[in-house]
């Protein structure tokens, strides 16, 4: 029996002016409250509140290649890093892989105006054959894609060798500069969005059932009667998504145990709430935003990046809306019988009202609108940036921001070319989709364990290699992390820190994945200063901007 949580207090019109705004955008409310029940509760680090901007499709030498020499060129916005910024990074500079490469194509830097490209082919086995067995020299060949818009390999397949500095992903650079970083993060396993969005919340993508299929290529059959997800597909409980290709996921995922011990969580997706309307009329499921860098209308809400969806325990089909601001992050309504209609998932504008009311959840899982999510094709850096740091000026200007961390990761790499290769932890054996260290191998050894406790084909990792970024005043500061860390290891923190080190089991690799204990500093008092940036250029504030 789940029981009665307390509600942290806020006046009624502050509650009820936050609730009404159907904007994205942050609004500050200084409201006099008491000790918001996430604060009162145990947690083992100082870390109270833990925000996860999970955004899309991006490989760390995409964005790392020269850190943090950038080119500077004239009309840009200027990166300038600090004399003692480390210089023991893996990058493709340090490395020496900028001019002598084993691919075709050499890298070669995007610039600012080159922010809108391609969506390179990202799905399981070609990012395998990508890597051809550790010599990471194929990828041209398997995951290229083109776009006109620039000169040379621009057009052409070598695409996916771009890489951008600090000129354009500026405020990355200097969240890195002014926070910590791991140069060691990678997925949990070969291939795209769905995968990658489970292992963050369930370390897990084996136990998934058919609902409707039109195609095989999403998953791998194994001998114990299971699938394994391997690619893109979209979840069953949820209106928004394909009526030909829908599945679910058995076994539980980290809202479960969050919900086992009353603590308060939510996923806050952009167009979640289909009882908006945007400025330009769209809503329900296909309610979209232009963007002036793609020059497209995107739709705001994709339901296979939707992580808790997939399960039945955590989803809200329908998408019903919470009975109020103060509710956000609670399993049950305010008389502890009725069921939350929401059952913990929101729109991205509850997350703003929430937190302006008081009622910060202990654990938010954020997702942007689609065109600033960061994804090749349909989305790019500039837009990504003008989300991730107005989240961020937002949390750092709330009374609760000495004791939240903020993660910003990624769902997997794109494709885009990543040099770092990690020697296969965890082996599959499919004949069709893996292909890594020859036809039908990726890596030797065991198999990890599916739900059932057998093992299964499908989940081979490390994938990719992908940026990671801890930003919080407990962060190291200027700090590059070394330890092998995974998508699931923003599980094991949420474990660690608020459940005891309970983990989820059925297979999960939150209990083989490394810690990001490293990038915090839990012995000082939590000095990491705030740093404000600009969402436009990533520059850097020298004062809170107005929200």
């Amino acid at each position: 029996m789940i029981r009665k949580a307390a509600v942290a207090s806020c006046s009624a019109l502050a509650v009820a002016l936050a609730f009404s705004a159907c904007s994205t955008s942050p609004r500050i409310a200084h409201v006099a409250r008491a000790a918001s029940s996430q604060d009162a509760l145990a947690t083992a680090t100082p870390i109270k509140h833990l925000v996860v901007i999970y955004a899309e499709n991006v490989s760390f030498d995409h964005y790392f290649a020269t850190y943090p020499r950038a080119a500077n060129p004239a009309g840009e916005p200027r990166f300038t890093a600090a004399v003692d910024t480390p210089v023991d990074i893996r990058t493709l500079a340090h490395d020496h892989l900028l001019n002598d490469n084993p691919n075709a194509t050499q890298p070669f830097r995007l610039d600012r105006s080159q922010a809108a490209t391609a969506d390179q082919e990202h799905a399981y086995t070609p990012e395998q054959l990508a890597y051809d067995d550790g010599a990471a020299d194929r990828f041209p060949k398997y995951t290229g894609k083109a776009t006109s818009g620039g000169p040379g390999a621009f057009g052409t397949k070598g695409q996916v060798m771009g890489y951008y500095d600090g000129n354009t992903v500026t405020a990355v650079w200097n969240f890195a500069q002014h926070y910590a970083m791991s140069d060691n993060a990678y997925t949990d396993t070969y291939g795209p969005s769905s995968p990658g969005a489970i292992e963050a919340v369930a370390g897990q993508t084996n136990g998934m059932q058919i609902v409707a299929a039109s195609k095989r290529a999403y998953y791998v059959a194994n001998a114990d009667g299971s699938d394994t997800m391997i690619n893109d597909v979209d979840p069953a409980y949820d209106v928004c998504s394909n009526a030909a290709d829908q599945v679910t996921m058995s076994g539980a995922n980290i809202g479960d145990l969050l919900n086992s011990r009353d603590i308060t969580w939510g996923s806050f997706m952009a167009g979640f709430d289909l009882s908006a309307t945007n400025a330009n009329g769209s809503t329900g499921c296909k309610r979209s935003t232009y963007s002036q860098v793609v020059h497209r209308a995107v739709y705001d809400y994709i339901p296979h990046h939707a992580w808790f969806q997939y399960y039945a325990s955590t989803s809200n089909p329908k998408h019903l809306r919470p009975s109020s601001i103060a509710r956000v992050g609670y399993t049950l309504e305010s008389d502890a019988q009725t069921p939350e209609p929401a059952n913990h998932e929101y729109a991205l504008r509850d997350f703003y009202a929430a937190v302006t009311a008081g009622n910060f959840p202990s654990v938010a899982y954020l997702k942007a609108p689609a065109y600033q999510d960061g994804h090749a094709g349909y989305s790019d850096p500039l837009d990504e940036q003008a989300f991730v740091a107005k989240v961020i000026d937002f949390l750092e200007q709330q009374r609760d921001w000495n004791s939240t961390a903020v993660i910003v990761t990624w769902d997997d790499s794109d494709g885009w070319y990543d040099h770092a290769y990690a020697q296969p932890t965890h082996a599959s054996r499919d004949v069709f989709a893996d292909q890594l260290n020859g036809a039908g191998v990726c890596g030797s050894g065991a198999r990890p364990e599916g739900v059932g406790g057998q093992p299964v084909n499908g989940r081979c990792g490390p994938g990719t290699r992908i940026p990671f970024l801890v930003i919080s005043p407990w962060a190291k500061v200027n700090h590059v992390d070394h330890a092998q860390i995974s998508q699931a290891s923003i599980m094991r923190f949420i474990e660690d820190n608020w459940l005891g080190g309970e983990r989820l089991g059925g297979g999960s690799f939150d209990a083989s994945t490394g810690s990001i204990m490293g990038m915090f500093d839990f012995n000082g008092n939590g000095g990491a200063p705030k740093v404000y940036l600009d969402p436009e250029t990533g520059a850097i504030l020298q004062s809170p901007p107005s929200t």
